[in-house]
């Protein structure tokens, strides 16, 4: 499927060579794994802090590591396209940065953590000399793309509310200072949120029209400006509705990182996702029940998404193909979290304030 995929859509550089900047965060994996199956060859990566996940991207993938940020190599003529994994907040001078050099650049979530961010990021988005790509990953697990299909094909009937839930496991020996930071991390709304505001402009077809919420503040008092639990309700075009849950708080000893789920209730039938997995059934595979008017409950077969994140960004760059998500939906997806952050009312208790 990629050979294919890489002969009908070929790079505009023969060499087809990327680069890192950026690497604070394992989801670069993706994106560096994806791009090595194309072909493609990775020059080097360049992080400043974080050396020790570098180091073990370094070996995973045999990169090579720069110590110091060369544009030369890194932003070279050679280069096409540079993957970044930085810390949040510093994400959007990589991205203007590229936009001078001319580099297309895929990011981890989130782009961007404020109002002025995302400022820049329209702006940049406006000015069309980069495609810039984030890796929304959910849309391509076959388990939410099998669910979107099923939307599509009104086997729920007309959608009237969706819920979300995203609970994750802290491990907070080994997070970095920054991660702990609203200003720097985006927080919880800004940080995990993001996918579930863009899978509900996905799944429904419907933009976002406002959203209520709230953060709550329960554990690490010397963590001062680190929330850990994010309730969020959603409006949608027609009435629709959508609850949004995230937290901190999976115990050490789950089976996961997070048992996510979605629900999907419709005028003809319901559907339940587990995306990490059911415990009494199978470990690591996602679990998609339905149920409707017409037929009892079943498990629908999960559809693999035609192209993987990356091809499909690539896609995108050269323009050869319809694409899964556009570069709208990036901007879209991120205007609704930021303006979700703001608006959220702060809780504490008692134990979560340090004396």
């Amino acid at each position: 499927m990629l050979e294919k995929e890489r002969s009908t859509c070929k790079a505009v550089n023969s060499k087809n060579q990327f680069s890192i900047i950026g690497c604070q965060h394992a989801h670069i994996h993706t994106f560096i794994a994806e791009m090595l199956a194309l072909d493609y060859e990775c020059v080097g990566i360049y992080e400043p802090e974080h050396l020790e996940l570098a180091r073990t991207t370094s070996d995973k993938f045999s990169i090579p590591i720069f110590e110091h940020f060369d544009p030369s190599q890194l932003l070279g003529e050679q280069i096409d396209v540079v993957g970044c994994a930085a810390i949040n907040n510093r994400k959007i001078e990589i991205i203007e940065l590229c936009e001078k050099q001319g580099k297309h650049i895929m990011l981890d979530k989130p782009a961007v953590t404020s109002r002025v961010g995302l400022t820049r990021l329209q702006a940049v988005a406006a000015r069309g000399r980069i495609q810039i790509g984030m890796l929304l990953t959910e849309r391509f697990r076959p388990s939410i793309y099998t669910l979107k299909r099923q939307i599509d094909e009104a086997t729920l009937g007309r959608i009237v509310s969706i819920g979300m839930r995203k609970p994750h496991r802290l491990n907070p020996g080994i997070r970095p200072d920054w991660f702990y930071s609203r200003e720097r991390s985006g927080g919880i709304v800004v940080d995990l949120l993001i996918h579930d505001f863009d899978l509900l402009r996905w799944l429904t077809g419907c933009e976002i029209v406002s959203s209520v919420g709230s953060i709550s503040k329960h554990h690490l008092p010397e963590r001062p400006d680190f929330y850990d639990t994010a309730s969020v309700q959603v409006e949608l075009e027609g009435g629709l509705v959508a609850q949004l849950y995230a937290d901190w708080h999976t115990p050490d000893k789950s089976w996961t990182w997070g048992d996510g789920r979605i629900f999907i209730n419709g005028t003809e039938g319901c559907a339940e996702l587990r995306l990490s997995g059911d415990p009494f059934i199978t470990a690591d595979q996602p679990l998609l029940l339905q149920i409707t008017n017409r037929e009892a409950v079943t498990r629908p077969t999960l559809v693999q998404p035609p192209v993987t994140i990356t091809r499909d960004f690539l896609n995108r760059i050269y323009g050869c193909c319809d694409v899964i998500v556009t570069q709208d939906d990036i901007l879209l997806a991120m205007a609704a979290t930021i303006e979700a952050d703001e608006q959220v009312i702060v809780h504490y208790s008692k134990e979560a304030v340090a004396t």
